[in-house]
């Protein structure tokens, strides 16, 4: 339904039609009487049929995205879509991946990403603010070389309190993503660094 449709002068000239069909339907098929021939059955049918409005598309209601409540989350997989090189390139499901993200009620997260490969654990810490908006993900964060931030799309299952993270990655076309569970409702969130 678009503005004007909404307007008084508009929604009285769809009742002065739907006003119009009942009194034409009422003549038409009972004789002025409501017990007529053809009964109320297909006076009552054909009024639905003729009213205004009736066989235009109604508006649906988009199931919202689940937004993901604040709450530490475990990192439980992490799977790179890397086609740099070529299209045709598998994912690969990085082995030994760890840690935690906690999604604060203010805003701000923290992260602590540890991957441990044949050279020993990596951890990829980052603190900064997230902002969800439909299935939409944004982390802005600083770091040694500055402000930076990543998006992507998220998906929580509530049932399974299961956070799906994907993160676009550069070139565009390869993406990072990110299985965790939820744990714990999150404390209180880190103190800012003095420096």
């Amino acid at each position: 339904m678009t503005p004007s449709e909404t307007t008084p002068r508009t929604c009285a000239s769809r009742a002065s039609a739907a006003a119009e069909n009942r009194r034409w339907l009422g003549g038409a098929f009972s004789g002025g009487r409501p017990w007529g021939p053809c009964g109320w059955g297909a006076a009552l049918l054909l009024g639905a049929l003729l009213r205004p409005g009736l066989g235009q598309a109604q508006p649906t209601r988009v199931a919202a995205a689940t937004r993901p409540p604040a709450a530490t989350y475990r990192y439980v997989a992490y799977t790179v879509f890397d086609h740099t090189d070529s299209d045709d390139n598998p994912p690969t499901r990085v082995a030994g991946v760890g840690g935690t993200l906690t999604l604060f009620p203010t805003g701000a997260y923290d992260k602590r990403l540890r991957i441990t490969g044949p050279n020993g654990p990596r951890d990829f810490v980052q603190h900064g603010q997230y902002a969800v908006r439909g299935d939409s993900i944004r982390f802005a964060f600083t770091d040694a070389q500055g402000p930076d931030v990543q998006r992507g799309t998220c998906r929580y299952d509530a049932r399974a309190r299961r956070l799906t993270v994907v993160i676009a990655g550069y070139p565009p076309g390869n993406r990072g993503v990110y299985e965790l569970v939820a744990d714990a409702a999150p404390g209180p969130p880190p103190a800012p660094k003095r420096r």
